[in-house]
């Protein structure tokens, strides 16, 4: 590594690590409500104490450093990555600064920006790994439906899964350093080179997060976060063909079938919206297991984020070793839902 990207790597994490620190004192001082998640009786509400949520800023500022760092040092211009995550990280923003936006309009507002941005930056999945779906993709309208459906479900997956400590910054963590990985390998210097700095970057979040919060992602965060992994992992296939499809859906399992299993749990179990918020998520019953048990609620707090984050390394583990075999690939994605499912269910009845 270039003695220029050592240098400004490290001046990165102590200006992350000042910037945050001052600015909560700045927010403390002067009394500043605006960003302060004080609402405990929301269904994923499960933290005690009043919290800022200014972990999206912190993390836009430093990424918006390492574009600039990328562009004028490196003449990198990432387009693709800047649009995603300005629009998404302001959208998510709002949230963050209390403004009462419904469900229906958030998610139409989401879709419009989505279908602009694919259009704009000629953003498509080529491959899935079924050939009947590579044939459909060929159909112009049909390939803007999937590439805008998949980015919706990681960005609401991000968020759905983001509530306790670690676990979203963690999850995500890990899923940017197999893509670094396989980046890195693969010799795709401008993506690897980025995806390091995210890394980085979310470490830096995660001393101010885990295992005790001082600030939470927020909206903003989470959103900012989803339109990372999104597009990383789109970018990704699309320059490593020898990593099966299949492989990218094994490494977003979770964020993609908790939204999904969500979304039908809602509709036919429940009946209930599913564009409302509710607090029967998977890592929401982990995480009353572990209350139930222990009575902590500050350490069942960080607990969940360990034991789901964990379980995870370890089932995608052998997806990691044979992502270039698609028919383990394509066979194993589907014996992960079967372990969600199942997993979920045996914690259901736990609380029964």
């Amino acid at each position: 590594m270039e003695s220029s990207s050592i240098i400004f790597l490290f001046s990165l994490v102590i200006f992350g690590y000042l910037v945050n620190k001052y600015f909560l004192i700045i927010l403390k001082k002067f009394n500043i409500n605006f960003l302060l998640d004080n609402q405990f009786s929301k269904p994923q509400a499960f933290h005690g104490k009043s919290t800022y949520r200014i972990g999206g800023i912190l993390i836009y500022t430093l990424i918006a450093l390492s574009f600039s760092f990328l562009f004028f040092y490196k003449n990198i211009l990432l387009i693709e990555y800047i649009s995603y995550c300005s629009l998404f990280f302001l959208l998510g923003l709002i949230g963050d600064l209390k403004i009462n936006i419904r469900p229906k309009f958030r998610l139409l507002m989401m879709i419009v920006i989505l279908v602009f941005l694919t259009i704009y930056n000629n953003f498509y999945i080529e491959k899935t790994g079924l050939e009947f779906l590579n044939y459909l993709l060929q159909i112009d309208i049909f390939s803007l439906f999937f590439v805008c459906l998949c980015i919706l479900f990681i960005i609401n997956g991000s968020n759905l899964i983001d509530g306790y400590n670690g676990l979203l910054g963690i999850h995500s963590l890990i899923i940017f350093i197999v893509l670094f990985s396989i980046n890195l390998n693969g010799e795709n210097n401008n993506l690897s080179f980025f995806l390091f700095h995210v890394c980085i970057i979310i470490l830096i979040f995660l001393k101010f997060n885990f295992p005790n919060a001082q600030i939470f992602l927020g909206d903003s965060g989470a959103y900012l976060v989803g339109s990372i992994i999104a597009v990383s992992t789109i970018q990704t296939s699309i320059t490593n063909v020898t990593v099966h499809p299949f492989f990218f859906c094994i490494l977003l399992f979770y964020i993609f079938f908790e939204v999904f299993f969500s979304f039908f749990r809602k509709m036919l179990i429940t009946r209930q919206n599913p564009l409302f918020p509710d607090n029967k998520h998977l890592h929401m019953l982990l995480y009353k297991n572990l209350i139930k048990k222990n009575k902590n609620k500050l350490n069942s707090n960080y607990k969940v984020s360990i034991y789901i984050n964990l379980i995870y390394l370890l089932l995608i583990s052998p997806g990691i070793i044979f992502m270039e075999n698609g028919m383990f690939c394509r066979y194993y994605f589907f014996f992960l839902l079967f372990v969600y499912t199942y997993i979920y269910r045996r914690l259901s009845k736990e609380l029964k």
